[in-house]
């Protein structure tokens, strides 16, 4: 997502600590729509109620905190008037603690390019809302709190664990959506649905690696449907891509749809400097109701990423089936295919087969949602592996 900063100042200051006219905020042209999300992470704002709460107010958004193209908004940052003589007294708090964070926080700006001169030379401080007005979490070990509308509203308060996957970005894609349900399987007289399981797990997916730090893209999306704990996930086609685009019936223009989504917004993140991008591509298998599977993964042949990420989750599935399930044995393999989501994706990508809908034993991978738990956070430890 691009964004375009723009600073409101008046050019002429009062005596107080803010610009004259009350509170000034750092604001910013939307270049894309929903993306609330995204732009609190480009500028290094904690994803808290707090936070959002008060980026609602200011902005007089919808309760989804949807953003509008070329629409400008404000973001919850303050714009002081530097007296040139310290930060303490140009807010008005004798914390030095605070004063130091505040620092940090525009030299972080400054060197990210969202800030274009230093605050010492154009008199511009930036203050973070929530440095002074929001009670921050205190939770040892934890280092922040988000909320992430996407997982429902039972999981959307994220705590963040760790910083270990922190400059990663993760695509996650869960397979068909939509007009298409992909395979289906009978259980009890009920048919389970592959897009339905899918995106489940790739909720749970996404859960775990925001905890450690993660950039996350969930391609497929579903505003209705966060995790669910039931074992029968009912079916429905009001799935969209990201960005609210509809998904097409047709299947190459929906993978070529779903693959430019995440090449657009690969470029974005490549030009500010996101070293490792991957994409996640979870699908659940169709085959006689006789054969059971283990997951497997597909790899693009001319990538060795891509390899190496597939043998990593490979080799962490069969890490924990060995540890959990010591006699069960693992068969789950790793192969190149020329599949369309690995082929039309720019960034390294992985294919994976989480196992046969049809086959009553693999259906107990799905229906239970502590074996959905399971395979997502299996598969999130295989990521944090091969980073």
């Amino acid at each position: 997502m691009r964004i375009t900063v723009k600073i409101i100042v008046a050019l002429i200051i009062a005596s107080s600590q803010l610009f004259a006219g009350g509170l000034v905020h750092v604001e910013i042209k939307a270049r894309s729509g929903d993306a609330t999300y995204l732009l609190f992470i480009k500028y290094e704002l904690i994803l808290s109620k707090c936070n959002l709460d008060y980026f609602r107010e200011i902005n007089k958004l919808p309760e989804d905190l949807n953003l509008i193209r070329d629409k400008v908004y404000k973001l919850p940052v303050l714009v002081y008037n530097y007296n040139s003589v310290s930060i303490r007294s140009t807010i008005g708090n004798k914390d030095l603690t605070l004063a130091k964070k505040i620092q940090a926080y525009n030299e972080a700006m400054l060197k990210k390019g969202l800030r274009k001169v230093d605050y010492r030379k154009d008199n511009i401080l930036w203050v973070p809302y929530d440095y002074m007005n929001c009670s921050m979490p205190s939770t040892t070990g934890s280092t922040g709190t988000m909320v992430c509308p996407i997982l429902g509203e039972a999981h959307k308060n994220i705590r963040i664990r760790d910083n270990r996957l922190t400059g990663c970005v993760y695509y996650i894609v869960a397979g068909h959506g939509g007009p298409d349900p992909g395979a289906m399987g009978k259980y009890n007289g009920h048919t389970l649905c592959e897009d339905e399981y899918a995106y489940d797990i790739a909720l749970r997916m996404t859960q775990n690696l925001l905890e450690h730090g993660a950039t996350v893209y969930v391609i497929n999306r579903d505003k209705n449907d966060g995790i669910r704990d039931a074992a029968i996930l009912e079916p429905d086609n009001d799935e969209v891509f990201y960005r609210n685009k509809r998904i097409p019936l047709n299947q190459v223009s929906r993978l070529d749809l779903a693959c430019s989504v995440i090449n657009e917004l690969y470029q974005v993140n490549k030009k500010q400097g996101v070293k490792k991008q991957r994409v996640i591509n979870l699908h659940l298998d169709s085959r006689g109701s006789g054969q059971r599977v283990d997951m497997f993964f597909y790899y693009k042949a001319a990538s060795n990423e891509g390899k190496e990420l597939a043998i990593a989750l490979k080799n962490t599935i069969e890490e924990k089936y060995n540890h959990h399930q010591k006699s069960r044995g693992y068969q789950g393999s790793v192969k190149p295919r020329n599949l369309h989501m690995l082929r039309k994706t720019v960034p390294v990508s992985v294919f994976i087969e989480l196992g046969n809908i049809r086959n009553s034993a693999d259906q107990k991978r799905f229906i239970l949602k502590e074996n959905r738990q399971a395979v997502a956070n299996w598969l999130v430890d295989g990521l944090i592996k091969e980073n």
